[in-house]
């Protein structure tokens, strides 16, 4: 438990921080100084660490970046975090280019589920949101993923006005037909994209509203898996559902019940905060890590300050709308 009486039992893993994508809303075009090798935990060293971890109350996992499918066979570490008694979910968190080609091996090292990100259907606009020009297609990768057996497949949307918030109902529709879970998320001001305004946001009311007009929308649980914080609705007679995530509208800070260790081995117990905690040293000094995990626990805070950062100027994306 954190000092707010929050039960935490969700440790979001970053085994690199690097990515094949360089997302208007996450990363400059040039990419960011990496982290030398060397201060990069190893698999053992994650999967100590989560070893640690289990008693003291975290029994879900996600693996996440970067993109963490560039990092070399990664189900070496999904193996090895999932052999680890206690855990009882075991998630990816991936932008799906290379899903295809891994999702059976992932499955078969004993993944339980994948979420996707995927901020256009359009060709010409992934290119652009990514600025990466991959042939790419989410649809087919989130398929990939089913047919694999990675249930549930939950695809994660960025909405930015006036860059992609016209593919609203397109999204929406991909539920009718396919069991997939469409997650609407609010454009959050944080790494590159801090100086951006109200002006990108799309909030989650006016998502609703839209995606009502195209039949009636009725509350649901959402995925029986998962440890997310949206809202889920369903179309009548749909495959799907589709959720909402509002950092900027209606924070969820009062149920958060995750922290995050980053590539290098520091645990951060707020996704938007500047605190953490260094575990890797601790770790490779042999030396015990609950002590600092609970001492960091006692430092999360009560919610975060997103609405206070967003102070700057207006960031020019209108290029790639379309």
């Amino acid at each position: 438990m954190d000092q707010f009486g929050r039960r935490i039992e969700y440790l979001r893993i970053s085994v690199t921080d690097k990515c094949n994508f360089r997302c208007l809303y996450c990363m400059p075009p040039e990419g960011l100084q990496w982290l030398p090798r060397a201060e990069i935990l190893d698999y053992e060293e994650i999967a100590e660490i989560a070893r640690q971890l289990v008693p003291l109350g975290v029994k879900r996992l996600r693996i996440t970046g970067g993109e963490p499918t560039i990092r070399p066979r990664l189900e070496i570490l999904i193996s090895e975090l999932k052999a680890i008694d206690g855990i009882e979910d075991l998630s990816l968190s991936t932008n799906g280019v290379r899903l295809a080609e891994l999702a059976p091996a992932y499955r078969d090292a004993g993944l339980d589920r994948v979420n996707m990100s995927a901020d256009s259907l359009q060709p010409d606009r992934i290119r652009g949101i990514s600025r990466r020009d991959f042939q790419f297609d989410p649809v087919a990768a989130a398929g990939s993923a089913l047919a694999a057996g990675l249930a549930p497949v939950k695809i994660n949307v960025v909405l930015m006005r006036g860059i992609n918030d016209d593919e609203i109902e397109d999204f929406a529709r991909l539920t009718v037909d396919h069991p997939l879970h469409v997650r609407f998320i609010e454009l959050m001001p944080v790494g590159g994209m801090r100086e951006l305004t109200w002006e990108h946001v799309v909030p989650s009311d006016e998502v609703l509203d839209r995606v009502g007009r195209l039949g009636k929308l009725s509350a649901v649980a959402g995925p029986a898996r998962g440890n997310g914080p949206a809202v889920y609705y369903r179309l009548d007679g749909a495959a799907g559902s589709i959720g909402v995530i509002t950092p900027m509208t209606h924070t969820y800070c009062g149920s958060c019940n995750r922290v995050r260790l980053t590539a290098d081995g520091r645990l951060r117990t707020c996704l938007f905060g500047e605190h953490s905690v260094n575990l890797r040293d601790a770790l490779r000094a042999g030396e015990p890590i609950a002590p600092l995990f609970l001492s960091a626990l006692a430092e999360k805070p009560l919610e975060h300050h997103l609405l206070t950062m967003n102070t700057g100027g207006l960031r020019a994306l209108s290029e790639v709308g379309g």
